[in-house]
């Protein structure tokens, strides 16, 4: 298990759009993923479930992976968040 704490930085979170290009990314890899804000922990590969989070702009979450590729597919989906879902991350969804 590989597990990391990342704060959004952008405006509106992983709200719509940011949420899906976040799931997608999830989806990308074999491991379990989840997100966690405060005690809440949700499927990152579950666009119902990382919305009912209610991840707003500042917020802190902790991404945690299980399985054979859980190093990348946590630090990737860091890549992303801190990114602010720019662009040129998104494209490589």
């Amino acid at each position: 298990m590989y597990k990391k704490d990342v704060v959004v930085e952008n405006q509106v979170g992983l709200h719509a759009r940011p949420a899906t290009y976040f799931i997608q990314r999830a989806n990308e890899y074999n491991s379990s993923i989840w997100v966690e804000k405060e005690k809440n922990r949700m499927n990152a590969k579950s666009l119902l479930g990382v919305l009912s989070l209610g991840i707003l702009g500042g917020s802190k979450i902790r991404i945690i992976a299980d399985g054979s590729d859980e190093h990348d597919a946590v630090e990737d989906l860091v890549r992303l968040v801190n990114s602010g879902f720019s662009d040129s991350e998104i494209q490589n969804v």
